[in-house]
């Protein structure tokens, strides 16, 4: 058996390279055919070093992260990560300070999400070179944006030389110092590590501080986490119960990046378990996904009955802190909220949402200035700024999707773009945002979130229903109250008593918002 050594930061493909072209990777070696099969290994010794230039990069405060998720597969018509650098004002004047990569360490095939991973010390290709992928980091964080890594540690696929040395008939066999013979869970891809195994904790932690130390990523956001098990389970309830031996691993990593890197480094977990589990990793310092999506879009259809999105609020999930709770309305693994208003949106009178892109990006809007005002992290499916309506599931869930960059051009995806741009501005720079001493209510059409701090005060009301509603809202002080998206109002006593339209939305403070 010939297999590539597992370490190396860059391999040749005798199937798939001669996909990519020159302007992504310039002066591509040529595999050695005729001489071997399978994947080869390419050594270099005196590799030219990378010059930093910047050096003194601040992360953003964990609690303050406004997360821009990224493929740059369907990002950029070159996919490369230079034509994705030619974008970086356009994510910078969006608001956002953290692009979080979708995989990009060497995966099977070049067409991919990138959890199909092989080699994990070798960026993949498909992207461009390695000295690209550095020079993509240090621009980054030459406009204050932190760069966060999806990494893949659950599991490996039929590629990799530590599966190809340890299987048969179909599976890693017993000897196998990595993998599981059988998967642990029920969502499971390609081959299971046991994350108990010696020789997997030395593995992915060689995989960590590679990461850190030789591309000064400022994160990880770890896909599937909560498959670092090796307690049998084969339903979700199972696979989502405390599980003591996950918990241990999870704390033995982040203590070994901390050791790499503790200053305000991200480790972000794809996690959804129990409450105590999570609320025990959040205790620790690492930061847990939380998924708004589905009751999200409920809202912004105009759908009532299942739109209260407070699972947003950490308090909700016991947690101390809000920087735990990474929340978003939208992933790479979500329906588009756009694509499910303008197909199945409510309707009322005159008021359509269902194939009218006018009052669903208008839905979007209103959504946007809820999310934001939910103390702790967001995150950005790639986008989603921009109402992207195109299905997940077109051309295959995992497949390629149209890069809609004309988007930007159309006044009401623009104005969208503008209200995200906004939220994300102000989050940053206000620190009420950040506060804990809050209330909401977010159960019927008229929905608000209330922040409280000593020097200002925010409420943001809007009206989710698809007919007219009358607000009765006690805003605890009378006087002007500052509207960031229109005219200051006066109230006369404590009461804002208004109605508000389908759809309409305000964020009134006591002070002007900077």
């Amino acid at each position: 058996m010939r297999v590539a050594d597992p370490y190396c930061e860059k391999v040749l493909d005798p199937d798939n390279d001669k996909y990519i072209s020159a302007t992504t990777y310039p002066n591509l070696k040529a595999y050695p055919s005729n001489k071997t099969s399978g994947i080869v290994s390419v050594m270099q010794a005196n590799q030219p070093v990378y010059n930093w230039k910047n050096t003194n990069f601040i992360r953003p405060a964990k609690n303050n992260l406004v997360i821009y998720e990224l493929l740059v597969r369907d990002f950029t018509a070159d996919h490369s990560y230079a034509s994705v650098l030619t974008k970086l004002d356009y994510l910078k004047n969006l608001g956002i300070n953290a692009i979080e990569l979708m995989p990009v360490g060497e995966f099977e095939g070049n067409l991919s999400w990138g959890y199909n991973p092989s080699f994990y010390f070798a960026p993949d290709k498909y992207y461009g070179t390695k000295v690209s992928l550095k020079n993509f980091i240090d621009e980054c964080h030459g406009k204050g944006i932190a760069v966060i890594l999806d990494m893949v540690l659950n599991h490996s696929f039929g590629q990799s030389p530590m599966v190809q040395m340890y299987f048969n008939n179909g599976a890693p066999t017993a000897e196998s110092p990595w993998f599981n013979t059988v998967a642990k869970h029920p969502y499971n891809v390609g081959f299971d590590f046991n994350h108990e195994s010696d020789a997997t904790k030395y593995f992915s932690k060689n995989v960590m501080k590679f990461w850190m130390q030789q591309y000064k990523v400022d994160g990880f956001r770890f896909d599937l986490s909560k498959g670092f098990t090796q307690r049998q389970s084969s339903d979700d309830a199972g696979f989502a119960a405390y599980d003591a031996g996950r918990v241990a691993t999870w704390k033995d990593y982040h203590s070994f990046i901390n050791s790499i890197d503790n200053n305000n480094f991200y480790t972000i977990l794809e996690h959804f378990a129990d409450t105590k589990e999570e609320t025990e990793l959040t205790n620790d310092g690492m930061m847990i996904w939380t998924n708004l999506n589905y009751n999200m879009n409920e809202a912004t259809m105009g759908y009532l009955g299942k739109s209260d999105f407070s699972w947003g609020f950490y308090t909700n999930h016991g947690f101390s802190k809000s920087e735990g709770v990474v929340s978003y309305i939208e992933s790479h693994d979500e329906e588009r909220l756009n694509f499910k208003n303008i197909t199945y949106g409510n309707v009322s009178g005159n008021y359509v949402i269902k194939n009218n892109l006018a009052t669903s990006l208008k839905r979007e809007e209103l959504a946007a200035a809820f999310f934001f005002a939910i103390p702790g992290p967001k995150m950005i499916w790639q986008f989603g700024e921009l109402g992207y309506d195109i299905s997940i599931d077109q051309n295959g869930r995992t497949g390629e999707k149209p890069i809609k960059w004309e988007y930007y051009n159309e006044s009401n995806r623009k104005a969208l773009y503008d209200v995200y741009a906004k939220m994300g501005t102000l989050k940053k720079n206000n620190s009420i945002f950040a506060t804990s001493n809050f209330t909401s209510n977010l159960i019927s059409g008229i929905k608000y979130i209330k922040l409280n701090a000593t020097d200002n005060n925010v409420i943001v009301v809007g009206n989710f229903d698809v007919v007219s509603q009358k607000a009765n809202i006690d805003f605890g002080a009378s006087g002007n109250w500052v509207d960031a998206f229109g005219n200051a109002i006066n109230l006369s006593t404590n009461t804002y008593d208004l109605t508000l339209a389908p759809g309409e939305y305000h964020v009134y403070s006591k002070t002007a918002l900077n």
